[in-house]
């Protein structure tokens, strides 16, 4: 993490993990997740990592890599994608958008030094240029009713339409979807955009924000989960991060059989307990003793109380499900997309 604004943080009560750039509150953990329920929350996203892919070749490298269409990213668009083994298997997951003719890859940060050390594997003699952003823009999260507000207020950006873009002259904002957005921010200005947001929004921890994630079905690949999914089975060509239209990928002849053969019998499902569920756990089903039923994707303590996650799960365990082995803690599951 950039130390200016790490130093910025710990003086506005941020609490870290033990030996971790994650922030788990700013003092009052279960008020940060009612916030989040109805308020307008902001949140340092420390746990993301930014690429940039440059070039004359960018367009086409990242066409030839990633599931999405990003021949056909327009100017303003942004795009979930995925970067898949020759198996299908997703080994990272993005959100990509175009800035001038570069393009600027959002990625779980414990992914991001891997990703980029095998992307750069593919370039040859491509002419493109992969780097690590991640020190010199910081990643800030706003969500909630007055967010939009809070945006041009401070003088940012707010485009309306989700999964889109706009750039300022302070920041670039992304709008994940109503009333939630990321502000891509330069560090020299990182301290002034948060003291204004905060006039209008509260600040929260990482928790809060994976809790809106789990809300709006945004699976995040992470180290824990890398290789685990096929992109169907997180759901991800619905939310647009697969096309079945453009050319050759690695894994695609993997992804478009699973498709046009129906073979597709895990889905993403949002799943609460009362016990702690941590990505990358297994879930088990007495009705199937014999191997694990699904696993966990990203997790979050609930404001109801519990816990609250995102998990592949085999549909025909749904119904009965169990944390950790076919006797463990009950877990209740709804499909994301029924």
């Amino acid at each position: 993490m950039n130390p200016n604004w790490c130093s910025f943080l710990q003086s506005a009560d941020a609490v870290f993990v033990s030996g971790s750039d994650e922030i788990v509150n700013f003092g009052d953990a279960a008020g940060e997740l009612q916030a989040a329920r109805s308020q307008t929350i902001l949140v340092p996203l420390t746990h993301l990592g930014l690429i940039a892919a440059s070039g004359d070749d960018a367009k086409t490298f990242l066409q030839n890599q990633f599931t999405s269409d990003i021949n056909h990213l327009g100017a303003d668009q942004v795009q979930h994608s995925a970067w898949c083994t020759a198996k299908g298997r997703m080994q990272a997951s993005f959100l990509v958008w175009r800035e001038a003719n570069a393009f600027r890859l959002i990625v779980s940060g414990d992914l991001e030094a891997d990703s980029l050390r095998r992307l750069q594997m593919f370039v040859l003699r491509s002419k493109v240029e992969l780097a690590a952003l991640t020190g010199n823009r910081l990643l800030l999260g706003l969500a909630g009713p007055h967010a939009s507000e809070a945006l041009e207020e401070a003088g940012l950006p707010c485009p309306v339409v989700p999964m889109t873009r706009a750039i300022g002259e302070k920041a670039s904002v992304i709008a994940l979807e109503a009333n939630r957005y990321i502000a891509v921010v330069q560090p020299e200005g990182v301290v002034e955009v948060w003291t204004k947001l905060t006039l209008k929004a509260r600040p929260a921890g990482l928790p809060a924000w994976r809790w809106l994630d789990v809300q709006a079905g945004f699976p995040l690949i992470s180290a824990v989960t890398k290789e685990e999914f096929v992109p169907q089975m997180a759901d991800f060509e619905r939310l647009g991060g697969v096309s079945f239209h453009k050319g050759c990928y690695p894994g695609q002849e993997v992804v478009a059989r699973t498709q046009y053969l129906g073979k597709v019998k895990r889905h993403l499902y949002r799943i609460s307990c009362d016990q702690p569920l941590a990505a990358g756990a297994d879930l088990h089903s007495p009705d199937n003793p014999d191997q694990a039923c699904g696993k966990i994707v990203s997790s979050a303590p609930s404001p109801a109380g519990g816990f609250e996650a995102l998990a592949v799960v085999q549909s025909s365990a749904a119904g009965n499900l169990r944390l950790g082995s076919h006797e463990g803690p009950k877990i209740e599951a709804v499909a994301v997309n029924p």
